[in-house]
């Protein structure tokens, strides 16, 4: 396990994030600026980035990020994927090298491909991509897949998420899509593994707030095979994003209200259909529903999606400039990189806003 400081304050954290629909290019410096407004947010115990279409010339293979403690470590992880998957390129995720944080892991990427020959009905590529992920983050000591999808990659580190930003050089990176966190660890310790985003397959997750429920959401999930090990409760909203979206193929508008529902007063006042459809809704995923205060902006490779808790007890702002959706903590995020968006609005609690590619990349 990485080593991590006993320094814990009560406090928000920062989110932002950043979608061209029609899929230009985005540089990464442009999300540092946003996210560095609010740096008076984090206390330099997590920051990250999250960035979609940036490994077009790899984008048919998984991109792992992993981290490693050691040497000995890494070399068991890599002779574990050489038995599971292709690989088709490895090497280490490029680095300010004159850069130090505390307790800095090895960090690598490798682009992978899933033998066909490893695929038995009904199990698919994607569910034996998640397997190799949880097997690797519960059992190899040391070891911690936190980024897995296709042509994205998530970037993450135990400091402010600009420093975080120069450490990876993302100004060199190129994408569509990004989010990006700031930490102020509330119940949970800051760690290398635990900044934001979390990141399974091509969803990623960036949060404020605390997942009062987490105790419930975790035991729900873990009854479906996956593995809480990361020490914080955002994990296991990704996790139930996948279950819910792609494993038991609830619509998005139809997760989002299992995840943050009505409340069942709402809900009674609305027509028979809506209510009924409502009711079994929060008794079939009573145990994946998020209490607590909090706003999340949740990504995958073709749309963002804004949420908040029923009651907005965490900020969150939105905004459009022509083809660019924007969402942050706070307004003045969005303004210093949109000095002039076109609408900027706030949702309502518990209604996502979700944002599409207008062409799938």
């Amino acid at each position: 396990m990485f080593q991590s400081p006993s320094l814990k304050d009560i406090s928000g954290c920062a989110i932002a994030s950043i979608l061209n629909t029609k899929g230009k290019g985005i540089k990464g410096d442009v999300i540092t600026s946003a996210i560095s407004v609010m740096r008076e947010r984090s206390n330099g115990l997590g920051g990250g980035f999250a960035a979609y279409g940036i490994y077009p010339e790899f984008k048919d293979y998984y991109a792992f990020h992993i981290m490693f403690v050691d040497e000995s470590i890494k070399e068991s992880v890599e002779a574990y994927l050489q038995e599971k998957m292709v690989l088709v390129k490895s090497e280490a995720i490029p680095t300010r090298k004159k850069m130090s944080f505390l307790n800095t892991p090895l960090l690598w990427r490798y682009f992978l491909e899933v033998p066909k020959s490893k695929l038995t009905s009904p199990i698919t590529e994607e569910d034996y991509v998640v397997s190799i992920v949880m097997k690797i983050n519960k059992r190899f000591n040391g070891a911690f897949v936190f980024s897995s999808g296709k042509n994205m990659g998530v970037f993450k580190g135990l400091g402010y998420p600009e420093d975080i930003s120069r450490f990876y050089r993302l100004e060199e990176y190129e994408g569509y899509l990004w989010t990006a966190h700031g930490r102020f660890p509330t119940n949970t310790p800051g760690w290398w593994g635990g900044a934001h985003p979390f990141a399974l397959l091509d969803w990623s997750v960036v949060h404020n707030g605390e997942i009062s429920s987490y105790g419930t959401n975790k035991r729900y999930v873990e009854t479906f095979g996956y593995e809480c090990s990361l020490l914080t409760d955002t994990e296991v909203i990704v996790y139930l994003l996948d279950l819910l979206i792609r494993r038991h193929g609830l619509p998005i508008d139809i997760a989002l209200n299992a995840l943050a529902p009505p409340f069942w007063a709402e809900i009674d006042s609305m027509d028979k259909n809506m209510k009924e459809a409502l009711s079994a809704l929060r008794m079939v995923y009573a145990s994946a529903l998020l209490n607590g205060p909090f706003s999340i902006i949740i990504a995958n490779s073709h749309m963002m999606i804004g949420l908040t808790d029923r009651i907005m007890l965490r900020p969150l702002v939105a905004a459009k400039k022509d083809d660019f959706y924007y969402m942050a903590s706070e307004e003045a995020a969005i303004r210093e990189i949109c000095i002039e968006p076109d609408t900027v609005w706030s949702p309502k609690g518990g209604e996502p806003i979700v944002v599409r590619m207008e062409v799938r990349t």
